[in-house]
């Protein structure tokens, strides 16, 4: 009999045609996760997978209206892609004009705050804010926008997309949620129930 040694000396095999795992407490299996240490939370089951989101949010609506404990369900967006959807030409004015909409609200609620103490003429603290708000504003967005170099000369807008919405719930529940989808008329091509036989 040969002993072991080498770097796989006190591994010792799972089951049979699996790796090699550490022997004793540290050998135990673990259910199977993202890579990044155990699963946390009961084990799920995926009840139903929709194009769009508002079709999943119908889902888990319906479960709940069906007094579904849906503390236990998640929606799961998969194949995500992020979208930058462009708005429109940004040029030193427009980046003016926007900044000095931006300073004219900070230094709206300056003035208020500086009003409040006021005592006398508190609408003329509350408007020269407001002015003076709006004057550093576009003075700030203009240098910013001049500072880039002609390097993003657009506004735009991004947002996250996802390829499909699957609805999951814990295992335990999984039966029941089913049974409550099975009256919810989502328009898809699912079968239809064939009639019994009498």
């Amino acid at each position: 009999m040969t002993s072991a040694s080498g770097p796989n000396a006190g591994w010792r095999s799972a089951r049979p045609g699996g790796g090699l795992l550490p022997s004793g407490l540290a050998g135990r299996t673990t259910p199977p996760g993202d890579g990044h240490g155990p699963e946390s939370g009961p084990p799920t089951v995926t009840i139903g997978s929709y194009p769009d989101y508002s079709t999943a949010q119908r889902v888990v609506d319906h479960l709940a209206d069906n007094r579904f404990p849906v503390e236990h369900t998640a929606i799961v967006g998969t194949n995500l892609t992020l979208v930058e959807t462009v708005l429109g030409r940004m040029d030193t004015g427009r980046a003016a004009l926007i900044g000095a909409g931006t300073g004219a609200w900070f230094g709206l609620f300056i003035g208020l705050l500086f009003g409040i103490f006021t005592v006398g003429n508190w609408l003329g603290v509350i408007v020269v804010g407001l002015v003076v708000g709006a004057i550093w504003g576009a003075i700030f967005g203009a240098v910013a926008h001049a500072m880039t170099g002609g390097q993003r000369d657009f506004t735009s807008a991004s947002s996250l997309r996802a390829g499909q919405y699957a609805v999951i719930v814990d295992a335990t529940l999984a039966d029941q949620a089913r049974q409550l989808l099975g009256r919810l008329n989502l328009g898809t091509s699912a079968p239809a129930p064939t009639p019994e036989t009498r």
